[in-house]
């Protein structure tokens, strides 16, 4: 137990993507908790406030309210719910980081987000199945996210198995379509929307593994765009007085990218060695080897 604790703080101290949006997801999912107290002591109605963080399946709620189609990923109100999302998260995101990294995670959490609320919002406002509810009819929660992320390793990685408690050692693409089947089949009964965006958010991480495959990166475009709002943020350096030579200090995210990337490096050097043996690896790869020995 006391291994588990060590293990899990330690995770948190990273500061990575994926201990941040497990953060903002538990944010949120507090600062619900605690509005829907306030809201029950003084007896008002907590849906004017929920309206504003879930995706509206109308059209013309989402006009009105377009910063949903982000909000709703990060928004959760049930304990379970929430249980179940973030520890789907913590486990294939760490599964994810194997072989991408932490930009390549919070980008494609966004997207999967994305494509997910984009086929909730269409499937309602399409089928007549849906006409008498899509203006009651609304999406929360970080599964589509999750299942992007669940399916990109999935199929980036076909081959890899996981252990699992009662089953034993499985793929992982297996995993992926039995949840794929399970919200299929599911569309008909409760939940039809999330089940949906489900389906939504399975289908960017097929798209995007494939694209790696490739050598495309399909997480370029939203991470660029993130990254100049954070840059509108950010707080400018002081320009130096004098003519010098100056290195800004890394920042704790540069320091942890930095790190990951270099591990990342050698866990895929390790795997040349298993496969091929120490004599396949190029004097490159034998000198970055032998720096991280020291």
């Amino acid at each position: 137990m006391t291994t588990v604790f060590l293990n899990t703080k330690n995770f948190f101290r990273q500061q990575s993507i994926l201990s941040s949006l497990l953060i903002i997801n538990l944010g949120f999912f507090l600062l619900i908790k605690a509005a829907g107290l306030v809201c029950l002591l003084f007896k008002f109605s907590p849906e004017p406030f929920m309206a504003f963080l879930e995706l509206p399946a109308s059209f013309g709620q989402l006009l009105h309210r377009p910063w949903t189609a982000i909000t709703y990923m990060f928004t959760h109100f049930g304990f379970w719910h929430i249980a179940f999302n973030l520890l789907c998260l913590y486990w294939f995101g760490r599964i994810f980081l194997r072989f991408f990294g932490p930009k390549q995670l919070g980008g494609l959490y966004v997207l999967g987000g994305l494509v997910g609320g984009i086929l909730f919002v269409l499937a309602y406002n399409i089928f007549p199945y849906f006409e008498e509810s899509v203006g009651s009819s609304y999406l929360i929660g970080a599964s589509a996210s999750v299942m992007a992320i669940i399916f990109a390793a999935a199929f980036y990685r076909k081959d890899m198995a996981i252990n699992l408690m009662l089953f034993g050692k499985i793929k992982l693409i297996y995993v992926a379509l039995f949840f794929l089947v399970i919200d299929f089949v599911s569309i008909e009964y409760d939940n039809p929307g999330g089940h949906i965006a489900h389906i939504g958010g399975a289908l960017m991480g097929i798209w995007f593994a494939q694209s790696a495959l490739k050598g495309r990166d399909l997480t370029a475009g939203i991470n660029s765009f993130i990254d100049m709002i954070v840059n509108l943020f950010a707080k400018k350096q002081p320009r130096a007085t004098f003519q010098q030579v100056y290195r800004r200090p890394e920042t704790d995210y540069e320091y942890n990218k930095r790190k990951h990337d270099e591990q990342v490096e050698i866990d895929r050097i390790l795997d040349k060695i298993k496969r091929s043996g120490y004599n396949s690896l190029s004097e490159n790869e034998k000198k970055k080897l032998f720096e991280a020995s020291k």
